[in-house]
């Protein structure tokens, strides 16, 4: 099959590898389409430890069952499918519960790393096991399908903030995932959403995707929530950046006794206020990847409760991975996701 292949760190390449085979409890998917993540990004260049090459990354994809394994029951050759990007055990006492994204053996397709190597959807197949398979709607095209794992990770993040009908919230960073968490809030109920971002072009789709209110991080954040609340505060912020300033911004936007949830994670390490979250009796609540959202999160972009497709910048053979690597890495402005695809996208 054709992949693209992580030869070693800033260098990309077509080639040739065999086809996987899937194992009795495995599902063989052509791959139609796979969106290239950040983390992804921050793979291709070594920053983050978790794309030791040689390896095929990619984990936001969707296509064609190509063949199933021997115990694979339900799913057939032709079924329009998506999957979970991590690779649960289905046994441990957290995927028993429902907390699939807290695995004791949780595996995440495309990483290699010390623990795994597992081979991801940047290729024209790969086998995944049927437990984390989703049946696709005929109306959702790949290329919007292969936004589904960003979609469940955004809707995650959104249950652990508990917002109800009335609720403020404030979204930090006007990337894909706080585009599309912003989304989810409004989507849950949520009608006063603030949305901060420094890029001026991302607060525009910010307004075109339905934020009420966006606010431009290039002036005091603290000072604008501030103003708008009363100098209350709003009761929830979803942090998507992960860094020193904006998570000491996203303390000092929310309210007493209220929550911040923290999706973002750049920085591995960063300064805690540690008396304003005691004294102000603040939650402070991690969120990783998605538990159990896929189906959610299938049903709301197939209402378009949830669009994705102003957040695509561009559709691109796969072939031309390592150009749109480059340009990803490089920061280019005005660049949000883009899908490559092994296959047809529809």
């Amino acid at each position: 099959m054709k992949a693209l292949l992580l030869s070693q760190y800033r260098q990309l390449q077509i080639t040739d590898l065999p086809s996987p085979v899937p194992a009795p409890d495995e599902v063989l998917i052509r791959v139609a389409a796979c969106g290239i993540c950040g983390s992804d990004v921050h793979g291709y260049d070594g920053s983050s430890g978790r794309r030791i090459p040689p390896i095929v990354m990619g984990h936001e994809a969707a296509g064609k069952i190509a063949s199933v394994g021997s115990g694979v029951k339900g799913f057939a050759e032709g079924d329009r499918v998506t999957f979970d990007s991590t690779i649960f055990c289905g046994q441990c006492k957290h995927c028993r519960s429902g907390k699939i994204n807290l695995c004791d053996s949780r595996q995440v397709l495309g990483v290699s790393c010390a623990e795994y190597r597992r081979a991801g959807a940047f290729a024209e197949f790969v086998a995944v096991p049927s437990r984390v398979i989703h049946r696709l709607p005929d109306t959702l095209p790949f290329s919007e399908a292969a936004m589904l794992e960003a979609v469940a990770v955004a809707i995650h993040g959104v249950s652990l903030a508990q917002v109800t009908p009335g609720s403020s919230a404030l979204v930090i960073g006007a990337g894909t995932i706080g585009l599309l968490t912003l989304q989810a809030l409004r989507a849950a109920g949520c009608d006063r959403v603030l949305i901060a971002d420094v890029d001026p072009t991302r607060l525009k789709l910010a307004e075109t995707l339905g934020a009420p209110i966006v606010l431009s991080a290039q002036s005091d954040i603290v000072a604008q929530v501030l103003q708008l609340t009363g100098n209350t505060g709003v009761d929830v912020v979803i942090e998507c950046v992960g860094r020193n300033e904006t998570i000491a911004a996203s303390i000092d936007s929310v309210c007493k006794g209220g929550t911040v949830v923290l999706v973002g994670n750049i920085s591995p390490e960063v300064t805690l206020p540690l008396q304003k979250v005691v004294v102000r009796q603040i939650r402070l609540q991690g969120s990783c990847a998605s538990s159990g959202e896929y189906p959610k999160a299938i049903e709301l972009m197939a209402s378009q409760a949830i669009r994705v497709k102003p957040l695509i910048t561009a559709i691109a053979p796969l072939d031309e991975g390592p150009q749109w690597f480059e340009r990803l890495h490089s920061r280019e402005p005005n660049l949000m996701k883009v899908v490559l695809t092994p296959g047809t996208p529809s």
